[in-house]
């Protein structure tokens, strides 16, 4: 008989701060923390934005002139996808035997002036099986990031989870989330950066990004009747230190609006979180066949819609830099360099 009940998952969304802009400590961290999540049951382990090896906050609250040296360590600090510490981030998922999701700065192979804000799921066997990049940066974040693109803008099927995921302001979107529910998203992957200082005007109410966080958690949720898992990640001191040196105004801004972790159900509700303290797990057993129920009343991908009426298209092709007709050498074979810009691919290597 054919058991058709959708299963009941163990998530944990890890709220951490990455050893900032240290590529290979920050690898030995997530290490450390999915073993611990693995020692709690959680089967989808989740990281959250940039976490490899640290969020540019400095874009909030210094100068553009003041980037550069900060930039050239986040760019060492860096990865290329597919790349050998691609491939330690799945040895992890395989060892511990768990989903794995983490939020990392991309970097491309043929421009040293490109850096994406990309998310990286492994299934258990430890295969790389959806890359998405960050749409478009927000505010300040473009000085850092190139645009990203609808490629793997899908859930992923792993054993019925349909498991799908957003950057930050992308819970914004509503065409970015409604096209992940389209394609049958049941469990939703929501990553923040550790603070957002926005505006310090006198007159100005001051920015809550954790109420800002739970606001469009619980609206995607509610929306399309799907558990959410949201993952920040934290502001230890050493990079408060590293943007602000012994600037006090600065460090107040960096600690004034700290984000959240927390799992969202189906109905808006928070299951569980957020951790105490700045650091911790947020650990909670959600099941996906509560979300059949109330889709009764609105399933805005199905029977509470109008498909004669809307019609969302959405160009999830890759582009690469430049499109060439003559790709072979001169022994009638494609270089490296050469296929990785005619399929949109990058090529394996995390060395200068």
């Amino acid at each position: 008989m054919v058991n058709d009940r959708l299963p009941v998952v163990r998530v944990a969304a890890v709220q951490a701060a990455p050893v900032f802009l240290d590529r290979d400590a920050t690898f030995d961290k997530i290490d450390s923390l999915v073993a611990d999540a693995a020692a709690q049951g959680a089967e989808l382990v989740v990281f959250g934005e940039t976490f490899v090896s640290g969020f540019p906050i400095w874009g909030a609250v210094l100068p553009p002139v003041d980037h550069h040296e900060l930039h050239l360590r986040l760019f060492e600090s860096s990865i290329t996808v597919p790349g050998p510490y691609t491939q330690r981030l799945g040895n992890i998922a395989a060892r511990h035997g768990v989903v794995l999701s983490v939020g990392v700065n991309e970097r491309a192979s043929h421009s040293l002036g490109q850096i994406f804000n990309s998310n990286l799921i492994f299934d258990r066997r430890g295969n790389l099986v959806n890359h998405r990049r960050k749409l478009v940066g927000t505010w300040h974040e473009r000085l850092t990031w190139s645009h990203g693109d609808a490629h793997d803008l899908n859930p992923v099927d792993l054993d019925g989870w349909y498991l799908g995921a957003l950057i930050c302001g992308e819970n914004t979107n509503t065409l970015a989330r409604y096209t992940l529910l389209a394609q049958g998203e049941r469990l939703h992957i929501a990553t923040y950066p550790p603070a957002w200082p926005f505006d310090q005007r006198v007159d100005a109410p001051e920015y809550d990004l954790a109420e800002s966080i739970r606001l469009r958690s619980a609206a995607h949720s509610f929306e399309g009747k799907v558990f959410t898992v949201v993952a920040a990640t934290a502001l230890d001191q050493t990079a408060v230190d590293t943007v602000a040196g012994g600037d006090e105004r600065i460090q107040r801004l960096l600690r004034s609006t700290p984000a959240v972790s927390m799992i969202v159900g189906p109905r808006g509700d928070i299951v569980a979180g957020p951790p105490e303290g700045d650091e911790g797990i947020v650990i909670a057993s959600v099941d996906l066949h509560e979300e059949i129920v109330l889709k009764r009343a609105h399933d805005i991908v199905g029977t509470y819609n109008r498909f004669d009426i809307f019609d969302l298209r959405v160009d999830k092709s890759r582009r690469p830099a430049i499109t060439t007709t003559d790709t072979t050498d001169s022994a009638g074979a494609m270089s490296p360099v050469d296929t990785a810009l005619f399929y949109g691919t990058e090529v394996a290597s995390d060395v200068l």
